[in-house]
């Protein structure tokens, strides 16, 4: 198996659609009105899938975390510490919510946190050189 892309299933899509289009950047792949959106960032796949469609689709019901969201995370790299306070500054005007202001870390990373709309983390760091796979 080869991994595709990552998803979160979401409340209301419209909101978060256009959070991670207009806030973060995200391309959008198909259409903003599906229940089932796929949405591109640096050639990775991430869906956004509507919560009462997929309990629909797999006749169950789930409990989804509320408020801000500790199961998980994203993480967006940037190239320099200075891109971190630069992309923070940023995304919070634009209106994502602050969880960590830009700190440097003891083992050499600069990273912040940010919730997007429905509570779910996101980290913005860098080691303060290009990202490299």
């Amino acid at each position: 198996m080869k991994l595709d892309g990552f998803g979160l299933f979401v409340k209301d899509m419209g909101v978060m659609i256009r959070f991670y289009r207009d806030v973060l950047g995200f391309e959008i792949k198909e259409a903003e009105n599906t229940s089932n959106v796929y949405l591109l960032k640096d050639g990775t796949l991430f869906l956004l899938y509507g919560r009462s469609d997929f309990e629909k689709l797999t006749n169950r019901k789930f409990v989804y975390g509320e408020g801000f969201n500790g199961h998980s995370e994203i993480a967006l790299y940037v190239d320099t510490f200075e891109n971190v306070d630069e992309e923070y500054v940023k995304v919070i005007r634009k209106g994502a919510v602050s969880i960590m202001e830009p700190t440097t870390e003891p083992w050499g990373q600069r990273t912040c946190y940010i919730a997007d709309p429905e509570g779910n983390l996101i980290e913005i760091g860098s080691f303060n050189k290009p990202f490299r796979r």
